[in-house]
């Protein structure tokens, strides 16, 4: 797969009939292997290595409600030991860019959500934000707080 930029990795790979497979240590299973996978497989590994977050306080790909008619998947939550979204994550293939559009995905995710901080990642670009939800203000940051 193509290298991004994160750290370099051990992953659990298989092959089935000729499709290639990850194993998400979130999830306990393994899932087929896109490109998305691989940039969210890259981060998930990151954030528990290198921003200390609990794995076991990780949710991958659960579905969310934000309307009575519509229903998306997320990436990547996070939450603390009070079970509230301390971080929101949205993961892009590494040939999409991310963008205005990508944004606006992240910020509807997050009405229902209320993450503390939000991360979009394509592998190769990063972006970091602190959300301010009582002045109603997002503040970029060059890199994601580490976890105490």
């Amino acid at each position: 797969m193509l290298n991004l930029a994160f750290p370099k990795y051990e992953f659990r790979l298989k092959e089935v009939n000729q499709k290639k497979f990850i194993f998400d240590e979130i999830r306990k299973k393994y899932i087929q292997l896109t490109p998305e996978e691989w940039v969210r497989q890259n981060c998930i590994k990151f954030l528990i290595s290198k921003k200390n977050y609990n794995k076991d306080l990780i949710s991958v790909e659960k579905k969310i409600k934000l309307s009575n008619s519509i229903s998306k998947r997320f990436d990547i939550v996070i939450y603390n030991k009070y079970a509230e979204c301390e971080l929101l994550v949205e993961c892009k293939a590494p040939n999409i860019e991310i963008n205005q559009k990508t944004f606006d995905q992240i910020f509807k995710y997050d009405t229902m959500l209320n993450a503390k901080f939000l991360m979009l990642t394509n592998g190769i670009i990063h972006y970091y934000c602190k959300v301010d939800k009582l002045n109603n203000k997002i503040f970029f940051l060059k890199n994601l707080p580490k976890k105490k």
